[in-house]
């Protein structure tokens, strides 16, 4: 499956992104720490955030396929960036909150858990970048 995603450089900085199958548009901005303004999300910030929507979605295919309910799990992506040898992420600590009414089973934990690490986005990132899943239930 193919996806085209098609982006203008509109300047200062700034980019337009358009999804095409659904015409969604997202605009980027550099990091005020690389010369922009920090206005919108950096493309590194796109990696942070696909990599937990990511997370979040296919904990969502499990849990429908299992009658749970995970109505508001949250995931928080941590972007550390470094500057040697050359500017990259370098860390995305990822943090799920789930309510733990939600999976009381702890082989379905342990099921869930693994999944996530098996995100296509976390598979698609360089082994070079740090990127721990941990699981909070509260």
């Amino acid at each position: 499956m193919s996806v085209e995603i098609t982006a203008r450089y509109v300047g200062q900085l700034n980019c337009r992104a358009i999804h095409g199958p659904s015409l969604a548009e997202l605009t980027t901005d550099a990091p005020t720490d690389n010369g922009g303004l920090g206005g919108s999300f950096s493309p590194t910030d796109l990696v942070a955030t696909a990599l937990g929507t990511c997370v979040l979605t296919i904990l969502g295919l499990v849990a429908e396929r299992h009658d749970l309910d995970l109505t508001g799990t949250t995931v928080q992506v941590t972007k550390e960036m470094v500057t040697s040898p050359v500017r990259r992420i370098g860390r995305l600590p990822t943090v799920v909150t789930v309510a733990a009414s939600a999976v009381t089973d702890l082989s379905m934990r342990d099921r869930m858990e693994a999944a996530a690490r098996a995100c296509p986005v976390h598979k698609s990132l360089h082994p070079e970048i740090d990127a721990p899943i941990s699981f909070v239930y509260v």
